[in-house]
């Protein structure tokens, strides 16, 4: 049997029509990175947002729909942004009302 020589020959897997020839699976490229921004959602929330984000787009660039813990990065990373923000807000608003309410006292 002659080969091609620019084509390596790959074994059929078990299962596959005679002659067709299987691919080895791929890895998500951003799978990593997806996990990365999850857990870091939990630490700094923008920064775990942003790289889940990144990790998303890697996946869909490469053909992966499907990076769960990329999208439940996201969508922790926006829900943690927003509860912090909202306690910032909180936060100056009490001290201003503190402030205020101290020097009236005088």
């Amino acid at each position: 049997m002659s080969q091609n020589p620019e084509q390596p020959y790959v074994q059929p897997t078990y299962g596959t029509p005679y002659g067709a020839m299987s691919a080895p699976p791929q890895e998500d490229p951003g799978k990593t990175l997806g996990i990365i921004g999850l857990v870091m959602c939990f630490v700094v929330s923008l920064a775990g947002l942003i790289i889940s984000i990144i990790a998303k787009k890697k996946s869909e660039e490469a053909g992966f729909m499907d990076n769960t813990p990329a999208k439940i990065g996201v969508i922790l990373g926006w829900i943690f942004t927003i509860l912090g923000f909202l306690g910032l807000v909180g936060y100056v608003i009490f001290i201003v009302v503190l402030v205020g309410s101290s020097s009236t006292d005088l």
